[in-house]
């Protein structure tokens, strides 16, 4: 579906970032897989990408540093000439109420995860031809707010405005601009939950189990293939039904 395609991908070292990268990949996509910290994930999926025959390349950045982004955006460049899809899948999830919320770990969560995506379309959509589609990873939070997490729930509503202010903007152009927003996923945001919480968690989506990367991987997909050349603007709840918008 993606033959002769580039793509980036923030925060693809594991969780919902790999499984896009290696769907991409499996589809045919040059793949960039951005990460910060996680290398030895990183490398992991890059390893198994190449074995399976697969085109990718390791971009190192913080996505909330501009100089960063402007270096790895360059680096894969140099490599595929122009970029076709970008996804914004960087982002921190820091657990806290609002009153222990520091006004450090708050401008750190809005600096990677809304602001990082900032720094990245800067820097990308100048190498974005006609066709080209951004994606962004928002989450169900972005509407329903979180009660343990409002930098969090913030960043994520703040990138849906962005999203949609890039879909009528880059319109013109015809790059299309679109969202995801995941429910309840299995990664490692939710690897510390009881069996118990677990449970819970399933009893209250309504297909009665928790998403996968993949569940996100596959919508990421199609946004990113010509099946969806006529959308553009819009956000795909992928959550089981937990949260019906």
């Amino acid at each position: 579906m993606l033959k002769e395609k580039t793509a980036i991908i923030t925060g693809a070292s594991r969780g919902i970032g790999k499984a896009i990268a290696e769907i991409f990949a499996e589809n045919n996509a040059f793949v960039g897989i951005n990460y910060y910290k996680s290398q030895l994930f990183a490398e992991e999926t890059f390893k198994k990408i190449k074995e399976k025959d697969g085109k990718a390349i390791l971009l190192k950045g913080d996505v909330s540093n501009p100089k960063e982004v402007e270096s790895f955006i360059k680096k894969f460049v140099s490599k595929s000439k122009h970029i076709d899809i970008l996804v914004n899948n960087a982002g921190i999830y820091e657990r806290s109420n609002f009153e222990k919320i520091s006004h450090k770990t708050w401008n750190n969560v809005i600096s990677t995860n809304l602001s990082g995506c900032f720094n990245v379309c800067k820097q990308a959509i100048p190498y974005m031809k006609p066709g080209g589609k951004i994606i962004f990873i928002s989450s169900q939070l972005a509407y329903r707010g979180s009660s343990h997490g409002a930098d969090y729930a913030s960043s994520k509503a703040g990138m849906l405005g962005l999203m949609r202010s890039l879909a009528l903007e880059l319109a013109c152009k015809k790059i299309n601009v679109n969202a995801v927003a995941p429910g309840t996923i299995d990664t490692d945001i939710i690897a510390n939950y009881s069996e118990e919480v677990r449970k819970q968690r399933k009893k209250e989506i309504p297909l009665n189990r928790l998403g996968t990367p993949k569940d996100i991987a596959n919508t990421c997909l199609f946004l990113a293939s010509n099946l969806s050349d006529y959308i553009t603007g819009e956000t795909i709840n992928v959550n089981g039904g937990l949260y019906i918008h």
